[in-house]
């Protein structure tokens, strides 16, 4: 049976866009496969454990080859476990303020942990150590726009993202961008586009 893992990073429901285009994404799925199981991790829902100075602790003595015993370690543990039981991934990501919401930003933090997303070499440095898995990306944001110009932002949100899954081991990614400017007369013909290209790919994405 399929499995797949959409993670939300956007807390504004039915009013966020970036949640729109997941649902149109997540619905295709079902519809070309039947069997497939969709499991929500709202990053807001609460469950997402704090990083502070006891889990940078541990991390720090994971670096020097102890075995750290805490529970703030055993927190951040857990909640990559649970992200680490799926193959198939889909994000939903709003823009907020050139980047990624802060939400997303501590559960990127929380789970990329040595040994268990990355290892790392004195000599040859990093390796992601996740294998075999596959992410699909929506992006949203309001002002920013290719071609827009500096005076509407720049993206610092694609970028992060994008480099963070390869750098863990997910080099098969796939991406819509729906970037309509608030000014902008017609945001409908983008939005719908942005929906056709979810519908598109999820298609093919348990494949």
């Amino acid at each position: 049976m399929n499995q797949v893992l959409h993670i939300s990073a956007s807390p504004r429901g039915p009013r966020s866009e970036s949640l729109a285009i997941a649902t149109t994404f997540l619905d295709t799925l079902r519809e070309v496969s039947p069997g497939t199981t969709v499991t929500e991790w709202n990053l807001w829902d609460g469950t997402l454990p704090a990083f502070g100075p006891e889990a940078a602790a541990a991390k720090m003595a994971v670096f020097a080859g102890e075995q750290p015993d805490s529970p703030a370690w055993t927190a951040a543990v857990d909640a990559f476990h649970r992200f680490d039981a799926y193959d198939r991934y889909l994000f939903s990501v709003p823009m907020w303020n050139a980047g990624i919401p802060y939400i997303l930003k501590q559960f990127i933090d929380v789970i990329s942990q040595p040994g268990l997303i990355f290892g790392f070499d004195p000599a040859e440095g990093y390796r992601g150590l996740l294998r075999d898995k596959r992410a699909a990306v929506i992006y949203t944001s309001a002002v920013y726009g290719p071609g827009r110009g500096p005076a509407f932002g720049a993206d610092f949100q694609a970028p992060y993202v994008e480099d963070w899954l390869r750098w863990a081991g997910i080099d098969d990614l796939r991406t819509v961008h729906f970037r309509p400017n608030l000014a902008t007369a017609d945001a409908d013909t983008p939005r719908r586009l942005a929906h056709a290209q979810a519908r598109d790919l999820a298609k093919g994405f348990l494949s």
